[in-house]
């Protein structure tokens, strides 16, 4: 990994060394610039949790990932900068289904001066700086007020606030996961009609002030309050591509 090139993919710049102001900025720069797609999974291109594929795509091809990919690649930078961190499994929250399987999700613990961040590049629309592993403390960001409350005996859940209802984002354990261990899951969302990842193509990235989706032909632009929406055509689908999520 050259941590120069990975820099540059974000458009970071300033210091490096591994403290809370440090990994706030890193998270908001990858969010703004990789977006979130699976358009592999609809070319029929197996995903391979292999970092060095992973950092080809990303960085070198300039694409986008799922979790696996982004949180992947994010791990190991994070560590290379002199970070403490370790993998976390997660399951997803969907209100028709409840929550996923276990390694439905990869997000990534960092420990900070005796304290720990749940940190995530690879959850679509989500906080833009990582979350201070504490519970029942609302925790104000630029994307909205989250909090960490206890789950089950061995889970936590991450919790949006939105017009004073909360959200449930994810369940998740503390214990440390290795990269194999989500080999499983990574097949079954790219291969299996189960997961909503095999359903449609979609590409999504967060702006300054709102949020850029593809969703099939469907693009969606939201700055601030103003919303714009429009179906495209497949000759303009590359063209788009470049243009809104920086391929």
């Amino acid at each position: 990994m050259n941590i120069s090139y990975y820099l540059n993919r974000i458009n970071y710049t300033g210091a490096l060394a591994p403290n809370l102001e440090v990994l706030n900025h890193l998270q908001k720069q990858h969010l703004l610039n990789i977006p979130f797609e699976n358009l592999d999974i609809h070319t029929n291109t197996t995903i391979k949790l292999d970092t060095s594929l992973i950092y080809d795509k990303i960085i070198n091809r300039k694409r986008g990932g799922f979790c696996y990919e982004l949180n992947g690649l994010f791990y190991q930078l994070l560590g290379k900068l002199g970070f403490t961190v370790r993998m976390i499994s997660a399951r997803v929250y969907d209100k028709e289904k409840g929550y996923g399987q276990e390694y439905d999700h990869l997000a990534i613990m960092t420990l900070i001066d005796g304290e720990e961040f749940l940190t995530d590049v690879g959850f679509g629309e989500f906080v833009f700086h990582p979350l201070k592993f504490k519970e029942g403390v609302i925790q104000e960001d630029e994307r909205g007020p989250f909090f960490i409350d206890q789950y089950e005996s061995d889970y936590y859940r991450v919790n949006k606030l939105k017009d004073g209802e909360s959200i449930p984002q994810y369940i998740f354990t503390i214990k440390s996961r290795s990269y194999r261990e989500f080999e499983e899951m990574a097949h079954y969302h790219q291969t299996n009609p189960a997961s909503h990842f095999t359903h449609k193509r979609f590409l999504g990235i967060p702006t300054e002030n709102g949020r850029i989706t593809l969703v099939n032909n469907k693009l969606k632009i939201i700055r601030g309050d103003v919303i714009e929406e429009r179906i495209i055509n497949e000759d303009e689908y590359d063209q788009v591509l470049r243009k809104y999520f920086k391929f």
